[in-house]
């Protein structure tokens, strides 16, 4: 890896020492650059779990990923910068059913930081948090107009998350995890199966996401939609597919060398569930 290089990709050029400030500006500056996308599954092309691979789509070729991609990167570039990470196990709840996804549905990472521990992040759409959530704390974590808490139920935690600190917002659950030390190579599975099932969001819709100041924007499919912040006025607009591409390098900083195949299919039900395990119409990542 080319620290700078990569550093350079996120727009970060401060202190590079292992310190709790470090850590949130490159967690921030890694969730305002580089989009959460699975393009890749819908332009012909396949992703492997393999570093040096994921280093140089996302880095050299300016494109993003989904969290087996990102967040396996950004782990890299931590340990560069000499933190001590730990891969972890996530299983995303579903708000419409209520159900979970299966073991290493989603990747995400512990950081541990002069005694404290640090649930880190860059991959899970536009709902991700912007900085480190402490482990070590039930109590809410306010960033900005969102707030956040880290939910601990025996061995258990979930991220729980209201995207306004109105009252009347209530808390809905992200992701559940365990701190079981995880390697990459055991989501090499579940990351077959996001690019293969139709019973999978990732295989049955094309996705992309960025985090930004200003706000979020969300492609899936055939539409672009736009969440402006602090107002949370919501823009959709609907598109051809010969500007699609425009779009994601226009607004999404991404050029595909492969020609894309919008799609944006009903996933279908997990064999023995009672409903699909996402809506038809958006997901806690998306």
């Amino acid at each position: 890896m080319d620290v700078n290089q990569y550093l350079s990709r996120i727009g970060y050029s401060g202190p590079l020492e292992p310190t709790l400030d470090v850590l949130r500006a490159v967690h921030k500056c890694h969730l305002h650059s580089v989009p959460f996308e699975n393009l890749t599954v819908h332009s012909g092309g396949r992703v492997t779990l393999e570093l040096p691979l994921l280093y140089g789509k996302i880095v050299k070729k300016n494109r993003g990923g989904f969290c087996y991609e990102l967040n396996s990167l950004f782990s890299w570039l931590l340990r560069e910068l000499g933190f001590h990470v730990t891969l972890l196990s996530g299983q995303v709840k579903n708000e419409q059913t209520g159900s979970y996804g299966p073991p290493f549905d989603h990747l995400t990472l512990m950081v541990s930081l002069d005694g404290q521990r640090w649930l880190c992040d860059v991959s899970f759409g536009f709902r991700c948090f912007l900085l480190p959530l402490s482990l070590e704390t039930s109590a809410p974590q306010e960033q900005g107009q969102r707030v956040y808490h880290i939910r601990t139920d025996t061995d258990v935690r979930a991220v729980m998350w209201k995207p306004e600190t109105r009252e009347d917002c209530h808390w809905s659950e992200l992701y559940k995890f365990t701190l079981d030390p995880r390697r990459l190579e055991d989501f090499a599975e579940m990351c077959q199966y996001h690019q293969s099932s139709p019973c999978s969001l990732f295989y049955c819709k094309s996705i992309c996401t960025l985090l930004k100041p200003s706000g979020t924007l969300v492609y899936i499919g055939r539409r672009l939609v736009s969440t402006t912040f602090p107002t949370m006025e919501i823009t959709t607009r609907e598109l051809k597919d010969e500007e699609i591409q425009g779009i994601l390098a226009e607004q999404f900083g991404l050029v595909l060398s492969s020609t894309l195949t919008p799609k944006d299919e009903k996933v279908q039900p997990q064999p023995g569930s009672t409903g699909n395990k996402w809506s038809d119409d958006t997901d806690v990542r998306v």
